[in-house]
Order: structure tokens, then C-alpha cells, then sequence
């Protein structure tokens, strides 16, 4: 009879999981920077072309600062609401960055029952061009001028679906408001703990009607097309650049 009973008790129970969703907005609490892999560097990986010699170096520019500031952005082929995108697994990364630092949440967990719909998110904003100097993954972390994308004012609509009832969807927007706060998207965000740039935040669609009126598809074409300087530093250094570039006569 105990034998009986110890095997009853034994026995896994396993609840039905049902699958919720939360179609909400985000709006940038600070400035997005895009941080695509430009198409000259995805061949070099493809196809390597070797050391250059001395005089590859001497008759190449190293650097075109307009081809940086257009191939840094994720983009759209064909017509949309939008022709920039950002991808949509950033913001999954941010809601599983935040539960490290949240009581009650565990990062692989939340990465196994939330999702976002789609490979890419419509982003509304205007880019500008900023030219920064970063440090290489190098020995030597060598100094260099990197050009990209930014955003000061954006916005994009996010579809997240998670596992129930593991999760509701009070939980899930108090996570990606968090994961918004404490990790953010793009480059130098502040989840990487220096910078503090790609920070948002949840709001409606009335919030941000300004910046999607305003930064839309052929707006965000004009803009890629004849980029405007994001600082006065990038408008000095790439005036430099232009000069110093038809003195040389390249």
C-alpha cells in the first residue's frame, strides 16, 4: 500500500502553456547610434584581399565618410512606413540584460520565454552623420575616426510575445521599460556601462505622433541621401576631411 502510494506521488504533472503578446510603442530617451556592419567589411570577411602594400594604402582612402554614415544603418529594400529598421532581437537583449539586475528575473530564463515578432522593428527619427573617434579591438586598442548614424529623437512600434503563465503582460512591460533604463539598443548604449545612449522608454502611439509624422520613409531617404552634421566636431572634421582630400587629389 505504501509502495503504491510513493509511486503515485511520483508521477510529473505538466501544465499547459498558453502564449501571450503586448503590441506597444517605444520612445528614445536618448539618442540611438546604428552600428550595422558596413558591406565592405562583411566581403573583406567573405573574400580577404590580404595585407595592402604601402602603396595600396597610398592611393585608397581609408576612410569615405559618406559610405560610413549610409552603411551603418539597417535598412529597408522597397517601399514601408519606414526605410530605416533596427533589429528586433536588440530589444529581446535588453529586456534579458535588465533581469540581471532586477530581483525575482534570471537573464537565460527570460530569454527562453520572451520574444519579439519579426527580424526587424520599424524605426521612426531622422539620422544625422556623427563622426567619433573610437578605439580598435586590437593589442594596441589603435585610435581611429569611425563615422555612423544617429537618432536624437525616435521611435519604434514592438511586438513581444511571451510564455504563460510564467509571465502576464504586466510583467513584460515593466521588463522592457526596465531593459529600456538599464541596457538601451544600439552603440554605446548604457548597458554597456560607459556610454548612455540608446535609453527608451514605453509610451503610446499619441507620444510619439510628432516623430512619426516627421521621420518616415522619404524623410529618412532625404536624410541618407544629404545627411545634416549631428555636432559641430563632426561638421570641422569632415570639412577637414573634404579639403584635405582634393588637395591630395583624391
Amino acid at each position: 500500500m505504501a509502495a503504491k502510494a510513493k509511486q503515485e506521488s511520483s508521477e510529473i504533472v505538466i501544465e499547459q502553456l498558453k502564449m501571450g503578446s503586448v503590441n506597444v510603442w517605444v520612445k528614445g530617451l536618448s539618442p540611438v547610434i546604428y552600428n550595422a556592419m558596413s558591406e565592405k567589411a562583411r566581403q573583406e570577411l567573405l573574400y580577404p584581399k590580404g595585407r595592402k602594400t604601402s602603396a595600396d594604402k597610398a592611393g585608397n582612402l581609408k576612410h569615405n565618410p559618406i559610405d560610413e554614415y549610409r552603411n551603418s544603418v539597417y535598412r529597408r529594400l522597397g517601399t514601408g512606413p519606414t526605410r530605416l529598421t533596427f533589429p528586433a532581437s536588440a530589444f529581446k537583449g535588453a529586456m534579458a540584460q535588465a533581469a540581471l539586475d532586477l530581483p525575482g528575473a534570471k537573464k537565460a530564463q527570460i530569454g527562453r520565454l520572451v520574444w519579439v515578432e519579426g527580424d526587424k522593428v520599424d524605426l521612426y527619427g531622422v539620422p544625422k552623420m556623427m563622426m567619433s573617434i573610437t578605439r580598435s579591438s586590437d593589442m594596441n586598442h589603435t585610435p581611429d575616426v569611425r563615422t555612423r548614424a544617429i537618432i536624437s529623437e525616435w521611435a519604434c512600434p514592438v511586438s513581444i510575445k511571451f510564455m504563460k503563465p510564467n509571465l502576464n503582460e504586466t510583467m513584460v512591460g515593466r521588463l522592457l521599460d526596465a531593459g529600456g533604463i538599464l541596457s538601451g539598443v544600439g552603440d554605446f548604449r548604457q548597458g554597456k556601462g560607459k556610454g548612455n545612449y540608446g535609453q527608451f522608454q514605453i509610451c503610446t502611439e499619441d507620444d510619439v505622433k510628432e516623430i512619426i509624422k516627421k521621420g518616415g520613409l522619404a524623410i529618412q531617404d532625404a536624410a541618407l541621401l544629404k545627411p545634416e552634421f549631428y555636432d559641430a566636431d563632426t561638421e570641422a572634421t569632415y570639412t577637414w576631411f573634404e579639403n584635405e582630400r582634393k588637395l591630395r587629389g583624391n
